[in-house]
């Protein structure tokens, strides 16, 4: 299957390791010793109880997660997790939540919020075109010490800035964060947040299966009345098992995280890997002699969504078909920003983004105009 594969640069549903689409392949049609296909099993079998125990522990293992924290399985994408995050946190509540809006998704998930209760925007990027994060000093000059909760958004898939470590917010305010692109990228200090919720698709397997982690003291202050799939209580008093839940999602992403152990060696290593894919594609935008212009300040670029102009909208949609015919999918930008976006998740091999580097020193100095 490797050799049939070109590489795929999609912000998601984005890149799965090859090995683990191997295995799924193998399995498909009948599970070993059990005659029946992932897509048909039960989530009360015990195969799926199985699965969905040894994904948890993966996590656990993987971000070291302790047992003040809570692991569900949810559905709905991130997207469904900012109304839920307020339903949860804010909803009822005497003081507001701060946001700290660094690009479109920080944008959505704060107007999402506003339908609970009031939401302050500590820190909007807006007005810059949404080009860095805020630094540690200016969060800690900004966030209400009183605050119900404050929400960040690690990493933005559209505009490509993120947060390198975790951000600092006043003692006792819980910390949220949408970490759906940069989950499982790197080692995280979990325990500095409250709540952190992450879309599987971009590193962690395919569409159809939400991670939050929920420190459980949290879930004490959760109002009573809200609908029981939108109470965080639900999925942990049920093991994310109220209802069915995305069985093939949660075998996939199991095998994700198994193969992150097992043969990645942890995610101190993937962040290596990651890092070397990035500074491949950064380079080659800083040697470009501003052919190519890179959207992020440098100390906010993200390693995960590399974004980036060419001169002219041409040369861009140039660009992107010579790397389509070249094997490399899904570069173009954005429909709300254009360019070029190469997303160089955890499964893109260094190779993969070698390739697009590669293209983009020749593209550059075949198209270069003095």
């Amino acid at each position: 299957m490797a050799d049939r594969r070109g590489y795929n640069f999609s912000a998601g549903p984005a890149t799965l390791p090859s090995a683990v689409l191997e295995e799924v392949q193998r399995d498909l049609v009948s599970l070993p010793e059990l005659g029946v296909s992932a897509l048909e099993i039960s989530h009360r079998s015990p195969w799926f109880t199985d699965v969905i125990d040894e994904a948890e522990q993966n996590l656990r293992a993987l971000l070291g997660i302790g047992e003040g924290h809570a692991v569900i399985f949810c559905q709905g994408g991130a997207t469904q997790q900012f109304s839920m995050v307020a339903m949860n946190l804010l909803r009822g509540a005497p003081r507001s939540a701060d946001y700290v809006v660094t690009g479109a998704w920080g944008a959505k998930a704060a107007a999402e919020a506003s339908r609970e209760g009031s939401v302050r925007e500590a820190w909007n990027g807006r007005s810059s075109d949404y080009v860095r994060v805020p630094s540690p000093h200016e969060l800690a000059s900004l966030l209400d010490p009183e605050s119900s909760y404050a929400h960040v958004t690690t990493n933005e898939t559209i505009q490509g800035v993120a947060f390198h470590g975790e951000p600092v917010v006043p003692a006792h305010v819980p910390l949220v964060a949408d970490m759906s692109s940069d989950f499982l990228s790197r080692p995280v200090d979990v325990d500095t947040y409250g709540l952190l919720y992450a879309g599987a698709q971009k590193n962690a397997g395919p569409a159809g299966v939400t991670v939050a982690v929920v420190r459980r003291d949290l879930l004490g202050t959760i109002p009573a009345g809200l609908p029981t799939m939108l109470d965080y209580r639900t999925f942990v008093e049920h093991g994310s098992r109220y209802n069915t839940p995305p069985v093939f999602s949660v075998y996939v992403l199991m095998l994700v995280t198994r193969w992150l152990r097992r043969d990645v060696g942890g995610l101190a290593a993937q962040l290596e890997h990651n890092r070397q894919k990035a500074a491949l594609l950064y380079d080659a935008i800083d040697a470009s002699e501003g052919f190519y212009r890179g959207h992020a300040e440098a100390s906010s670029r993200s390693i995960m969504n590399v974004t980036f102009r060419l001169p002219t909208p041409d040369l861009e949609r140039a660009f992107v078909a010579e790397a389509a015919a070249a094997g490399m999918a899904e570069l173009k930008g954005h429909r709300s920003v254009g360019g070029v976006r190469a997303s160089i998740y955890n499964a893109m091999p260094v190779q993969g983004a070698r390739t697009l580097a590669d293209l983009m020193h020749g593209f550059a100095h075949a198209h270069r105009v003095d």
